[in-house]
């Protein structure tokens, strides 16, 4: 475009033909305030536009917010006298709609000597643009003729109001539905909650594009259903009849991500190169988040390294993820990094060296970053860096002080907030902040019994076992359990979810059945796990209210139960997510070597 400005200034009396097509190039390169320079130019030059000339302008003047310029040349267009002309009276429909000025959209279409079906379509966009879908209803009865985008508009508004009913009626009589059509109600089930009507209505398409896969994937993904995420992907690609495009890939990252399925992740990171998509900045984002939360920070950091465009949620993604891993000083070299990029930081930056700093306990540095977000960057803290704030100075053991920065936040603290300090609390063995955030916990979430657990602990640490039974005993008055840890294995391009206790696959029986061999192998070669005392004085303790012994409870744990699994169906990958840090240490290594000895020796005696 510079180009072209530089040939057209050397151009003594340019033409309209010339103006037009340099404000073309303008417009086509978002420089709207250049269309609008020059547009005044040719006013002051004396070349007047012509019917090609005002849409560009107005649609400039749209696109740009600028409402007055506008209506300045709406004036242009009276006293040239295009207020007939259709497609000049679109565009300053369209002017006004933005503008939310329906009165005067609606006089500009009175006007209008020729309505086609654009001008009709234009119009009752318009009408719900400004939420008056009864009036957008009301013209699209009358309009002489509706194609197939007036009658997906009218149905978006239904949709866009909530009202999907009337959406649906709408659908059911149109005629010669096309694949958009489909679209646009299968995305006004998914975006209004009824995601099971969404589902059915999928199975009813006589076609599908990847927007219709999309809509899918990405309500299973909002409605947290990650696992179906992974299944509708697997189903697109057997299909063969759509190609997934970027959209798609950041959705399954994402929910790769949540289950920490790092074998699909990097398949798809696979699939994204061999199609293009290497470049693509979305998917580089998803990338390093879907690397970073599978634990692989090097393969983020490997991406992040071969991007060649990044954006502000690029450079937060991998801060995150280094602070995350305990990398805090790659986090902190990333942001000054990104400072000399140029790039301005904004809240979600700093969240993220804030939990860099919390990592390596760096309380002045924390500190110093706080305020220069106030003073450098003129961002104003949320709850979310007050509860970073509190978190560094709790996990520094200044509990004091974390709770003076708790009564001098502008907002009430959250649970999270609470729940930081009590987890300090258990660490520095402080009782009487940890009753506190207890208190205010069970206020702000009543029917969460982790907090009594927590709490539990502390007096468990201290040998209060009487304040743990009493606690135990107000977590069973809730009627609420405590949802316990699972681990996830990802076996055969899916992932399998087990809890402690868990009866849910199919292959139960035989799980368990291999389980009590492998606790019979283990007692009868003299292993026993080794547990601190007091830990095993309180896992007893607090097993009596559960029903269980001490050594079912070991074995019967998500180690048992997913090395189990391993042995049985051929290990891939293993992620633990939650409280799955249980109180065994044998190794999957101690568990084959003995399970296979075990065979062993039974194959010996029976020889």
């Amino acid at each position: 475009m510079p180009h072209a400005h530089t040939v057209f200034d050397r151009v003594f009396k340019p033409n309209i033909a010339l103006c037009n097509a340099m404000l073309k190039g303008y417009a086509q390169n978002d420089a709207y305030k250049q269309v609008m320079h020059l547009f005044s130019q040719m006013k002051s030059r004396d070349i007047v536009p012509n019917c090609f000339t005002l849409p560009i302008v107005l649609k400039s003047c749209l696109v740009g917010n600028a409402w007055r310029e506008g209506e300045e040349v709406h004036c242009d267009v009276i006293k040239g006298g295009f207020g007939a002309n259709p497609f000049v009276g679109t565009t300053l429909i369209e002017l006004y709609s933005g503008e939310r000025s329906i009165e005067a959209a609606y006089k500009v279409f009175g006007e209008m000597g020729e309505r086609n079906v654009v001008a009709w379509t234009v119009m009752i966009n318009g009408c719900i643009l400004c939420q008056n879908i009864v009036s957008a209803r009301r013209l699209f009865e009358l309009a002489p003729n509706r194609d197939i985008v007036l009658w997906n508009i009218m149905v978006s508004g239904y949709i866009e109001m909530g009202e999907m009913v009337e959406a649906r009626k709408l659908f059911d009589h149109m005629p010669n539905k096309d694949v958009m059509s489909w679209n646009t109600i299968l995305n006004g089930y998914a975006t209004n909650g009824d995601f099971e009507v969404c589902e059915r209505l999928f199975e009813e398409m006589p076609k599908r594009n990847v927007f219709s896969w999309n809509v899918l994937i990405g309500g299973y993904g909002r409605n947290g259903r990650f696992f179906d995420v992974l299944g509708a992907f697997k189903r697109m690609l057997i299909d063969g009849d759509v190609c997934p495009n970027d959209a798609t890939l950041v959705t399954v990252l994402s929910a790769c991500a949540r289950l920490g399925a790092l074998d699909l992740g990097k398949w798809v990171h696979v699939y994204a190169e061999n199609n293009g998509y290497e470049d693509d900045v979305y998917v580089g984002n998803a990338l390093i988040d879907m690397y970073s939360k599978c634990g692989t920070i090097e393969n983020a950091a490997d991406v992040f390294n071969r991007m060649g465009r990044k954006d502000l949620i690029t450079w937060n993604t991998i801060i995150g993820g280094l602070a995350m891993h305990g990398r805090g000083a790659d986090a902190l070299s990333l942001f000054h990094q990104m400072n000399n990029a140029r790039v301005q930081p904004d809240g979600i930056t700093f969240i993220g060296i804030l939990c860099a700093c919390t990592h390596m306990g760096l309380v002045k540095n924390g500190m110093a970053y706080f305020q220069s977000m106030v003073d450098d960057y003129s961002i104003e803290p949320q709850i979310e860096h007050y509860g970073c704030m509190v978190d560094l100075l709790a996990r520094a053991g200044l509990l004091a002080e974390a709770m003076d920065m708790v009564k001098r936040m502008p907002m009430e603290a959250d649970a999270v907030i609470w729940a930081a300090l009590l987890g300090a609390c258990r660490v520095y063995k402080n009782v009487e902040f940890a009753e506190l955030a207890l208190q205010n916990l069970i206020k702000l979430e009543p029917k969460n019994p982790a907090n009594f657990v927590m709490l539990s602990n502390i007096y468990g640490d201290l040998g209060k076992w009487k304040d743990v039974a009493r606690l135990k005993v107000a977590m069973r008055d809730t009627g609420f359990k405590k949802l316990p840890g699972c681990s996830l294995i990802e076996v055969k391009d899916g992932v399998v979810e087990f809890y402690s206790l868990d009866e849910r696959h199919p292959e139960t029986k035989k799980i368990y059945e291999t389980l009590k061999g492998l606790t019979e192998l283990l007692t009868s070669g003299g292993y026993k796990p080794t547990v601190a005392a007091e830990d095993k004085q309180r896992w007893e303790f607090l097993l009596l209210f559960e029903g269980f012994s001490f050594k079912e409870s070991l074995f019967l744990s998500f180690e048992g139960l997913y090395l189990v699994f391993l042995n049985i169906f051929n290990r891939v990958l293993y992620h633990g997510r939650g409280n799955n840090a249980g109180v065994t240490n044998f190794s999957a290594l101690k568990i084959k070597l003995l399970y296979h000895e075990g065979l062993s020796n039974a194959r010996d005696s029976q020889k």
